[in-house]
């Protein structure tokens, strides 16, 4: 069975997936009256998993709603050692090397990831296993925060697939990873 890596996620024009206090309440400012979802429920069809870092773990904990994921959730971190009561069964704790990680996940038998969070991103990047790129631009600059790219050993070239423009402001194109 093919294995698949993706990422979905949002960034500010300046490339910041959260602003200077850890804040999103930017990925609302373009108004949504509608409730587009832009393409994350049929992406979510697309996977068998989620892997998100601690950090956005504790974010999604953190929002006044009902646990939003219907998959498997595995949250990659060197400190936490338990899942909140309320969240087991949604949720592992998965740790070591991120080729560990892959084959504990995949031995699970899922094998096309949602990669999440943005530590978590750039170490997938950093490594060469991110094969699927959905970005999303909110038209803000944010003038710092957490940036969704970091430094890389080496250039990785992506092919775009497609682009789309939702509520006539929000560009959304999807990269496919190139290798030689």
């Amino acid at each position: 069975m093919e294995k698949r890596n993706k990422v979905f996620i949002a960034t500010s024009l300046d490339g910041y997936i959260a602003d200077k206090n850890g804040g999103l309440d930017w990925l609302h400012s373009i108004p949504n009256t509608d409730q587009v979802d832009m393409g994350y429920g049929a992406f979510m069809n697309e996977v068998d998993a989620i892997i998100m870092g601690r950090t956005t773990f504790e974010t999604v904990c953190g929002f006044d709603c009902p646990w939003p994921y219907s998959k498997p959730v595995f949250v990659l971190s060197r400190t936490l050692k338990t899942i909140p009561e309320e969240y087991v069964g949604k949720v592992q704790l998965v740790n070591g090397s991120l080729s560990e990680v892959l084959k504990q996940v995949h031995g699970q038998d899922y094998h096309n990831l949602y990669i999440d969070g943005g530590n978590t991103i750039q170490s997938f990047l950093q490594e060469d296993l991110i094969d699927d790129l959905i970005l999303t631009t909110i038209p803000v600059l944010l003038g710092g925060g957490s940036s969704l790219f970091g430094d890389l050993d080496q250039a990785l070239n992506f092919e775009l697939v497609s682009s789309s423009v939702f509520l006539d402001q929000v560009q959304q194109v999807r990269y496919k990873r190139t290798r030689k």
